[in-house]
């Protein structure tokens, strides 16, 4: 698996955390940012990270601002993306088993270091559950085609 991950100026710490998650679980990825404590558009960041993923140069993307809402709502702008936006781990689990989410959203303002690590190793190492919710999800790419 290979992971694109951004964030704005709201999320440099939490997406340093999940960087080290990855780096134990031994999953590629790039950084793509950013490295400022100035105000950034979280669009700047987003829409890249979501062209990445849709374009399947990159499996999955993780995106982190202040709220998460402002990433997930620019990345789901970008057609064949499904951006969670997660704050807890039953919902990180369950937007990869039932939605096959593909890139996860969070907010560092909304949650701590350590819930988001976990909610970032939930996420990565859970896999889409396919059956019924196959035809579900395939009927968001019919719509976007």
């Amino acid at each position: 698996m290979k992971v694109a991950i951004a964030s704005d100026h709201g999320g440099i710490h939490i997406r340093k955390e999940i960087m080290s998650v990855m780096d134990e679980l031994q999953i590629s990825y790039e950084d793509f940012g950013c490295e400022c404590d100035t105000s950034v558009d979280y669009p700047d960041y987003a829409l890249p990270v979501a062209e990445k993923v849709a374009s399947g140069e990159f499996d999955r993307g993780i995106l982190v601002c202040g709220t998460g809402i402002g990433m997930s709502i620019a990345a789901n702008k970008v057609k064949g993306i499904r951006c969670a936006l997660v704050h807890d781990m039953f919902t990180a689990k369950v937007t990869r088993e039932h939605n096959d989410s593909n890139i996860l959203a969070m907010g560092e303002r909304v949650i701590g270091p350590g819930l988001a690590r976990e909610i970032a190793r939930i996420w990565l190492v859970t896999e889409f559950e396919g059956g019924r919710h196959e035809n579900r999800v395939n009927k968001i790419t019919d719509y976007e085609a």
